[in-house]
């Protein structure tokens, strides 16, 4: 698992170059939900293991291909992302991002036909669908944005796409990528936006290949 996280940084390599945390995340099989997460921070160069592999959730129907994702195929984009903000249900939080607490008025917007389409609304929205950040369930506790059609954002092309908690297993997702709370708490205390925390994702194969 280690060796096929440490070929997926190689062949992806110019792309990298400005990243110094990674999240790798990859499955075997393209339409399936469960997949391999690893993390590396860039140490003189290279990259140097920082927590070993454990299994997350994706989508439920796997991994889209590059370019391919949109709005309901219940899939997981594929690329390099960086990662963004951090909503949480805790008050007080040990991290460097950018977080805030999530209250009941925290909403994302997936309706592609919003003006605020894949973007963060406090308060009330015209649009038609949304998710909520504050949920009845521990899956939004700790969510991280996943920087995925984000700039610039492209109608229909998947929204509200998060780094958050995998609430039972097996893990699958509408699209985002779910992991336990334990990994999940060591990974929020350690990401530093310094150092352009950033995801890469997709089949192992697709990414063996480059992006």
């Amino acid at each position: 698992m280690i060796e096929d996280a440490i070929v997926i940084t190689k062949n992806n390599k110019s792309k990298l170059n400005n990243i110094e945390q990674l999240l790798v995340v990859y499955n075997y099989q393209p339409e399936s939900y469960s997949a391999v997460f690893v993390a590396f921070e860039k140490k003189d160069g290279s990259w140097a293991l920082k927590f070993d592999p454990v299994e997350v959730g994706i989508g439920k129907n796997g991994f889209a291909n590059p370019l391919t994702k949109k709005e309901g195929d219940g899939k997981s984009p594929t690329g390099i992302f960086r990662l963004g903000k951090l909503f949480s249900y805790e008050k007080q939080l040990n991290t460097l991002l950018e977080n805030q607490q999530t209250t009941a008025d925290d909403k994302w917007i997936d309706d592609p036909d919003s003006v605020d389409y894949n973007t963060y609304v406090k308060g009330t929205t015209s649009a038609k669908s949304y998710e909520n950040l504050l949920l009845k369930n521990d899956a939004y506790k700790y969510c991280m944005v996943v920087e995925y059609n984000t700039n610039p954002v492209i109608k229909g092309n998947g929204s509200a796409i998060f780094f958050h908690l995998g609430v039972k297993k097996p893990y699958f997702t509408a699209g985002c990528v779910a992991i336990d709370e334990g990994n999940m708490k060591s990974i929020v205390n350690w990401l530093d936006p310094k150092m352009n925390p950033s995801i890469i994702m997709g089949n192992l194969n697709v990414l063996k290949n480059g992006l």
